[in-house]
């Protein structure tokens, strides 16, 4: 059995494929809006398991899919066993024998390796409770298209270590820039994650700090699904770190605001700043479809269906 590429971490990748990942979704976009046919996925099926809900990352792989010429079927929650009752390795084994690849949005990362290890088809991770390497594809297309080459810039993260700051970690390993994470104490990335990167990463408590001079901004809701209870204490506490205007301007002069959605105006960012000229969030938005087509075409079309 041919093992087949995965991409449940940024790590999963070289930094030059993650590159030319990127700069093909540049492309993809640019056929799009030309209103060019181009169908490499034809008559490939793309399994997509949902045990967390969402709207864009569901409606970009599904989109993209049927653009490529495929087909996306959606799993939600009701629909799968994943680990009640059926083992998620012998889930993995039968539906990789069906679908051309499989992705999955899930809380424990564990859910996507062990399919992973048990499928013969490409697994992609659409969001785990460690990171969400797709939504990172998005933002580093959108770098490029409005500024360039993201190596050697700084990158800062305000808010909460969650998922997405742990792939922005990984995003800095790859894409070789510095990041800066402003963070409440207790509320840090994965260790893992930070050792990894070295000097690369520096945690600061003081959100001016981490922006001073930052070439990009991100921040991201404070309670992630699954937190809701302790919505409060976040609040209070996340206070300080909510992303202004008058933040934004102790940045370098060409800054770029992201925000992976959905937002919570006037919590981490204040009611007017996804109306500054300096934020492309709905940019972002939208590139999480072309990246995303990018990366179903450079796994799955490429090869043939393995023996």
């Amino acid at each position: 059995m041919m093992s087949a590429r995965h991409f449940l971490s940024l790590m999963d990748c070289t930094p030059q494929e993650l590159v030319s990942v990127i700069r093909r979704g540049v492309e993809l976009k640019d056929l799009r809006n030309r209103g060019v046919l181009f169908e490499p996925l034809k008559n490939r099926v793309l399994g997509m398991i949902f045990e967390k809900s969402s709207t864009r990352t569901r409606l970009s792989f599904e989109a993209g899919m049927v653009q490529l010429g495929g087909q996306a079927i959606f799993l939600s929650p009701r629909d799968t066993q994943l680990g009640r009752g059926e083992s998620i390795g012998d889930c993995a084994i039968v539906m990789s024998r069906m679908l051309d690849a499989v992705m999955i949005r899930t809380f424990a990362h564990s859910t996507l390796t062990e399919f992973a290890a048990n499928s013969r088809v490409p697994v992609i991770n659409g969001l785990s409770d460690d990171s969400h390497p797709c939504q990172l594809l998005a933002d580093m297309q959108t770098y490029l298209e409005h500024r360039g080459s993201i190596q050697g810039k700084t990158v800062a993260w305000i808010g909460d270590g969650n998922n997405m700051c742990n792939s922005y970690i990984e995003a800095a390993i790859q894409f070789d820039f510095q990041l800066r994470v402003a963070c409440p104490e207790g509320y840090e990335p994965s260790a893992q994650f930070v050792e990894q990167a070295g000097s690369r990463v520096t945690i600061v408590r003081d959100p001016k700090e981490a922006v001073r001079g930052a070439d990009l901004v991100s921040t991201d809701v404070w309670t992630s699904m699954g937190q809701e209870d302790e919505t409060a204490r976040r609040l209070a506490l996340f206070a300080p770190y909510q992303v202004t205007r008058e933040l934004l301007d102790l940045a370098a002069p060409d800054v770029l605001f992201m925000h992976c959605l959905p937002a919570h105006r006037g919590e981490e960012i204040s009611h007017d700043v996804l109306d500054d000229p300096r934020a492309v969030a709905w940019d972002q938005a939208e590139n999480r479809l072309h990246a995303q087509k990018a990366l179903l075409e450079f796994l799955v079309a490429p090869g043939y269906r393995p023996a």
